[in-house]
């Protein structure tokens, strides 16, 4: 393996990270490779159909399934950003990786996941709206705010990611170092940084509370004022109906807060442990394709929606393949 160094305020700066993935045998590898491949595809392919959905079904121009194409678009290249890398690295011998490729990586990555959890905070206020405002609902979620909050949260994720690589990127790491994760993420870079990375870890950690802990604030404020709306409601039959509207999104926010807080809440050096691979798999690859799954479950219109766009995208009234626009 060739590996090129440059000379940097008398010390040596490496050019290429090495990611140790998932070491196993051969054949193991190449049975990891056929699973996250597949999960990979399904997972796209899941996203895609909400997106078309939502655009060709009318029913479906709400805020709720505005902000759910969203999620979906995010979603796709939010897996984009990890699966293709890890499948080749199952495949390949060289698992090095180039600093500016790593960083890259890095940076879209932590501009997805900033801009995840605070849409996952727009939807839950959406939800909120619907059910304890529904009179004021068409005035208050009209489209012009619609389209600001969306734009807002990729504006965010955005710039917290830049600002986060501005202090990470320009670390020293020496040599090439082993990271021991299948990504490039945050902490294995700190971990393998041959100075003092003090000021990036403080700058990750008021960036991540202001991004994690905000939008959970609001969230659980957002449902515990639902939950309480919804427990005034006489009739059972309107308490299942108006929790119905929000079960989808509740249990997408528990999957993704719970396996990234595990992740994010704990120490830097947690990482040098194998566990915490197994863990990221659940948020980078097992969510992604799991949240699609619990929208057509638990979402009747979206089901609809789905079964009508499959058909109508699919085969024409005479038995003739047709073209979607």
């Amino acid at each position: 393996m060739m590996t090129k160094t440059l000379e940097a305020d008398n010390r040596t700066a490496t050019t290429h990270f090495i990611l140790l993935g998932f070491p196993t045998r051969p054949a193991f590898q190449l049975l990891l490779f056929s699973v996250f491949l597949a999960t990979y595809l399904l997972t796209l392919l899941e996203n895609l159909l909400i997106i078309i959905a939502i655009r060709s079904d009318g029913q479906l121009h709400k805020p709720m399934y505005f902000f759910l194409s969203h999620l979906s678009f995010l979603e796709m290249w939010y897996v984009t950003v990890i699966s293709p890398r890890m499948l080749v690295d199952f495949l390949s011998h060289d698992k090095s990786i180039s600093f500016n490729g790593c960083m890259t990586q890095l940076y879209f990555f932590v501009t997805f996941v900033c801009t995840e959890y605070i849409l996952l905070a727009v939807m839950a206020f959406d939800r909120y709206v619907a059910i304890c405002n529904p009179l004021r609902y068409p005035v208050i979620m009209n489209n012009q705010l619609c389209g600001t909050m969306a734009g807002g949260c990729w504006f965010c994720g955005l710039v917290t990611a830049m600002i986060k690589m501005l202090f990470i990127a320009r670390l020293h790491y020496c040599g090439t170092p082993n990271i021991n994760h299948y990504f490039c993420d945050i902490s294995p870079l700190l971990n393998v940084s041959c100075e003092d990375s003090s000021q990036a870890e403080l700058v990750d950690f008021f960036l991540a509370l202001m991004v994690i802990a905000v939008p959970l604030c609001v969230v659980v404020t957002s449902y515990v004022t639902i939950l309480t709306t919804i427990l005034k409601i006489p009739s059972s039959q309107g308490r299942q109906k108006a929790f119905s509207t929000c079960a989808s999104h509740l249990t997408v926010v528990s999957l993704f807060y719970s396996t990234t807080l595990f992740t994010y809440a704990r120490p830097k050096l947690m990482y040098a442990y194998n566990s915490n691979k197994m863990v990221s798999v659940l948020y980078t690859v097992v969510v992604p394709l799991l949240n699609p799954i619990i929208y057509c479950l638990r979402n009747r219109e979206v089901k609809a929606s789905l079964k009508k766009t499959i058909l109508c995208h699919g085969i024409g009234p005479r038995g003739d393949e047709t073209v979607s626009s």
